[in-house]
């Protein structure tokens, strides 16, 4: 494994970075934001603000390459698409490295992270070759009909800490090859990730002499964030964060008639039936509550637990947290590195006091880690809550390693009914091996999540299906499956190459 300074000079990252560029030049002359490291506190390097009038050099930059972009045969787009998925297998391990270092997340997943980049483009690459419409069958004589999709143009993208740079590619490699150009503001916390996609893009756009404002990328708080969202030249905003960032985006892009693809808070659950596997259930618990310190949008909040399985299950758990190890993630022996930074220690105590006030049972013991390793303070220890689904604190998301478990008993509709009481609709999962339970969980009367797994955990999804949630998840559906055609605009053609002009539904106008 090369050292982090090794990584950020093989990607270009300096140690005082210009947050802004339109594809091929930096500049940025706002506020600095320096990035640390939730991993050692240390500062990693520094990155200059986007100001509003670099943003409207980008927005002017990005409009001007849309046409010529847009024009463009698509598999040639996706052409250009492939060759990013190349340099991203050239530069997995320092890319991953970073991701590692800057969010906190474990090497190996940091690798992942990359993988998923990797995948995205691949599956782009066929569709640049399926943005297939429809032909339909007219009621009129000597008519013909057909849908088409078109670009959309600028896809202003704004992604969150806990995957820093997958997220952002699986709009990016559909968005190109759909057609459009893509503004990208990456999280203020994990900045220097961004800085490196644009370098590698930059490789790709100077090897085949492509123009600037294909690929984009803005830095900042959420003030600029709200330049993007508040742009009738961005006609659609895909965003990535908490439910409470959500409402706003949504309700401000709505205001303009714009589109948006809003991924948003996750409350996720694991049914636990008696017909369940045993040992797959917690390695597929754990993963899910500890993997990323549970600051993933998928990460496992709650088990549901039936009652003749509740005391085997929970001793199982209880058995596994004791083998946890907590230390930098970029040894991998550990299973589980830091929080993002203190305010997100903050959080998880707070929640942790708010368990135990409405009645949670501890049955494994939270708390901030302190001493040799843990110095930047983000380290705690992951918690295990018996509690009631109704509490207060568990009908909200904890970005956090908190898991809270209850018991449920007869048939598996109770359990089901216990997950879907949350606001939240993303991930679901039931741990069974009784073929009418699973489909149970599936059928329409099942789970109310946008994702719903069987035998596996709540975390951990492939690029083929299209990800997203409903309820106040947001609804919206990125990655794979039909989610390019979030991207496009839907256009109905008629075609009449007849000599007389019949209207539709019979009507009769003669002049």
């Amino acid at each position: 494994m090369k050292s982090i300074q090794e990584a950020l000079k093989v990607l270009g990252v300096q140690a005082t970075n210009k947050g802004t560029s339109t594809g091929k030049n930096f500049f940025a002359s706002g506020s600095t934001i320096t990035s640390f490291s939730p991993v050692d506190g240390k500062a990693i390097a520094t990155v200059d603000s986007t100001t509003h009038e670099e943003y409207e050099k980008v927005i002017a930059t990005a409009k001007e390459v849309f046409p010529m972009w847009r024009d463009m045969p698509a598999p040639k787009r996706g052409e250009y698409v492939r060759q990013f998925g190349e340099k991203l297998r050239k530069y997995k391990s320092e890319l991953g490295l970073l991701v590692s270092y800057e969010m906190g997340k474990s090497y190996q997943e940091g690798l992942g992270e990359v993988q998923e980049m990797i995948d995205i483009c691949d599956f782009a690459v066929g569709l640049s070759r399926q943005l297939y419409g429809l032909t339909i069958k007219s009621e009129r004589p000597n008519h013909h009909m057909m849908e088409q999709w078109h670009p959309l143009g600028i896809v202003g993208i704004i992604s969150a800490f806990n995957f820093p740079v997958a997220v952002w590619s699986w709009n990016t490699a559909l968005a190109w090859v759909c057609g459009d150009v893509c503004v990208w503001k990456p999280s203020e916390k994990a900045p220097l990730c961004g800085i490196a996609c644009q370098n590698i893009w930059n490789e790709v756009a100077a090897e085949n002499e492509l123009p600037e404002g294909i690929s984009n990328i803005i830095t900042g708080d959420y003030k600029v964030g709200e330049w993007l969202t508040n742009d009738h030249h961005v006609p659609l905003i895909s965003a990535t964060g908490s439910t409470r960032m959500g409402r706003i985006v949504g309700a401000t892009v709505a205001q303009r008639f714009g589109k948006s693809i809003l991924e948003l808070g996750g409350n996720n659950a694991i049914i636990i039936t008696e017909h369940a596997d045993l040992r797959m259930t917690t390695i597929g618990a754990v993963f899910g509550a500890v993997g990323t310190a549970g600051q993933r949008c998928t990460s496992t909040r709650r088990l549901i637990i039936h009652e003749s399985v509740y005391e085997s299950v929970t001793k199982a758990l209880v058995d596994a947290y004791a083998q946890i190890k907590i230390g930098n993630p970029l040894d991998e022996k550990n299973h589980m590195g830091p929080l993002i930074d203190k305010a997100a220690v903050d959080m998880y105590t707070n929640a942790l006091k708010a368990a135990e006030a409405q009645g949670g049972k501890v049955l494994v013991a939270g708390g901030q880690l302190t001493g040799e390793g843990y110095e930047s303070g983000c380290y705690v220890k992951p918690a295990i809550v018996e509690i009631s689904n109704d509490a207060e604190i568990v009908q909200n998301e904890t970005f956090a390693p908190i898991l809270y478990v209850m018991k449920y008993t007869g048939d598996v509709s109770n359990a089901i009914a216990i997950q879907n009481d949350v606001v939240q609709g993303l991930s679901s999962a039931i741990m069974t091996n009784h073929v009418g339970q699973a489909h149970t969980f599936l059928s329409a009367a099942g789970s109310d999540c946008g994702i719903a797994n069987v035998n596996i955990g709540t975390s951990g999804a492939e690029i083929g299906g299209a990800f997203g949630g409903e309820k106040e998840t947001g609804g919206g559906r990125e990655s794979g499956s039909d989610a390019w055609k979030a991207y496009m605009r839907r256009q109905t053609n008629t075609l009449n190459y007849g000599n007389s002009l019949p209207l539709a539904q019979g009507i009769k106008f003669d002049i």
